[in-house]
């Protein structure tokens, strides 16, 4: 087996880079396992395929606005700063400072042991966040820095959510529209550097219509690391490194899959995010 095996063709036309106007109305293509028929439909019509006794799992995970566009300081060259794990325990974090693993471009310019700071400003010009790059990282992805975030306004939080957009996989671009469309509508905690993408398209009354139908709507927890974009660039895929994520399997959730399963219900995970939380607790 070849990474190569795994080649398709993709026209770029056919990748959206927009989402669809309503959540519920992007396109779903249905196929029937028996005849192997293919259908066009849209995603509220899964509700068709809804049987009492089915038990939605769903990733309640939200994006942190990770993405960082920023000037260095000193030459005013662009730069981007690109938020991955926060890092515990090499210093005290304060409300306005906190050391983060992260990714940085341009990479030859933003080396640890210089005076590589990165400064986020507002509309005004006025400083709202600035990253200083004081170490390399020893984690899962290659390339990657300790940089430490630092804040006037008090609240690191508060600096982060006025300076920083959310990632979005590489194949969209430009994209400008409002980052809230790439939540889920249940999300919850601020964790992941990438969306549960499969959950984007449920809308509260589609949630709603899937519970009418009998289903029953649990939730888990994985951080979605940045790496879930990355390539897979070796020639054998058995040697590719894989990045470890965060998961949380709640006890109800574990019980409800266990009840769905011993009644005969489908167990329907809605994304490879609760896929993979769900197969690691088993």
């Amino acid at each position: 087996m070849r990474t190569s095996d795994f080649d398709y063709e993709l026209p770029p036309e056919l990748i959206a880079q927009q989402p669809a106007p309503v959540r519920d109305h992007c396109r779903l293509l249905a196929m029937d396992r028996a005849t192997g028929a293919l259908e066009d439909r849209i995603f509220a019509d899964i509700v068709d395929y809804v049987r009492p006794g089915d038990l939605f799992v769903v990733n309640e995970t939200r994006v942190l606005p990770a993405r960082l566009l920023g000037r260095k300081r000193g030459t005013g060259g662009a730069a981007e700063v690109l938020l991955l794990n926060e890092v515990f325990g090499r210093e005290p974090k304060t409300d306005s400072s906190a050391l983060w693993e992260a990714l940085v471009k341009p990479g030859k310019r933003l080396k640890p042991g210089g005076d590589a700071v990165v400064d986020f400003t507002n509309a005004a010009g006025e400083v709202l966040l600035s990253a200083e790059v004081v170490d390399w990282a020893e984690g899962d992805v290659r390339g990657a820095r300790i940089v430490r975030l630092t804040t006037p306004l008090g609240s690191l939080d508060d600096a982060l959510h006025r300076v920083g957009r959310s990632p979005l996989p590489p194949y969209i671009r430009n994209y400008q529209g409002d980052d809230e469309l790439y939540q889920t509508v249940y999300s919850k905690h601020e964790s992941s550097a990438a969306a549960p993408t499969a959950g984007l398209h449920f809308t509260p009354e589609l949630i709603e219509a899937v519970k009418a139908a009998g289903a029953r709507w649990e939730t888990v927890e994985l951080e979605v690391g940045l790496d879930t974009f990355r390539i897979v660039d070796e020639d054998d895929p058995l040697q590719h490194r894989m990045h470890t994520e965060l998961y949380t399997v709640p006890p109800v959730t574990a019980e409800a899959v266990a009840e769905a399963k011993a009644a005969g219900g489908r167990v329907i995970a809605v994304g490879t995010t609760s896929v993979r939380s769900l197969e690691s607790a088993w």
